[in-house]
């Protein structure tokens, strides 16, 4: 069902049960897969896919071109997985060239009341985006991050997945996994416990990666530390997804706790 007010560029792809509603803009390269639903004056241009069951709601404005002046018109594109729902005022911009052409979100993420998702973003899948939160271009956020309200993050920062991102925090950091991270400027406060009970993880390893946690933080020298623990924790896979986080791009800063 597409409502007349609505223009649709013939060249647009629409897919079987799509719903517009009134004064929405598609434009020509602009993919729009099954059962998704565009409530009312919604913009979409560029070379945007949107994928089944995503639901758009008004003034979202998606695939216009980065905000970024390096940007020359070249040709980059957006991905929007599945069943995701992008708010009101939400803004979401392709990629660049620098950036590798793309910015991609995956599937059952929530996208709340005019937040942005800059060029050459990635986020993964169940990711929760609050109210007003800017990111920066290039960031990384992974599977399952919930990040509060009037955050934002900062261009070229990665959020580990599970983590958790209070509100009004500015995320200048690099957020390891399953971590809280709060402040003005952004410091961790532990590990989100309640996420991991809730994801059903075994006691003993959330205990384990409570402990290798503690070790690996006891000083400012990450990688002095985690060598320290090496082979420890031999089977928890939870400690092995942060100490490959940290190792994996060893010139970004790492947010760390407040020094007691």
């Amino acid at each position: 069902m597409i409502h007349n007010t609505s223009v649709i560029d013939k060249k647009a792809k629409i897919g079987e049960e799509v719903k517009i509603g009134p004064f929405c803009y598609v434009g020509p390269k602009v993919q729009i897969e099954h059962g998704v639903e565009l409530i009312s004056n919604i913009h979409i241009e560029g070379d945007t896919r949107i994928g089944k069951g995503t639901k758009i709601f008004p003034f979202a404005s998606i695939g216009t071109m980065p905000q970024d002046l390096k940007y020359k018109g070249e040709s980059t594109s957006l991905e929007i997985g599945e069943n995701n729902i992008i708010r009101e005022y939400v803004t979401i911009n392709p990629g660049t060239k620098g950036g590798g052409g793309k910015t991609v979100i995956g599937n059952n993420c929530l996208l709340m009341i005019s937040s942005h998702v800059a060029h050459d973003c990635h986020i993964g899948n169940d990711v929760v985006i609050a109210n007003n939160v800017p990111l920066g271009g290039h960031v990384t956020i992974e599977d399952s991050v919930v990040i509060g309200g009037n955050s934002a993050v900062q261009q070229f920062t990665r959020i580990g997945r599970l983590a958790m991102i209070g509100g009004m925090t500015g995320v200048l950091k690099d957020v390891i996994p399953f971590g809280l991270s709060f402040g003005n400027r952004n410091y961790l406060r532990g590990i989100n416990l309640i996420g991991l009970k809730r994801k059903k993880y075994d006691n003993k390893k959330i205990m384990e990666l409570d402990s290798a946690f503690k070790k690996i933080f006891s000083s400012k020298n990450l990688h002095e530390n985690l060598s320290k623990i090496n082979g420890e924790y031999k089977g928890n896979d939870l400690v092995a997804e942060v100490t490959n986080f940290i190792s994996r791009d060893k010139k970004r800063p790492i947010c760390t706790p407040i020094s007691e």
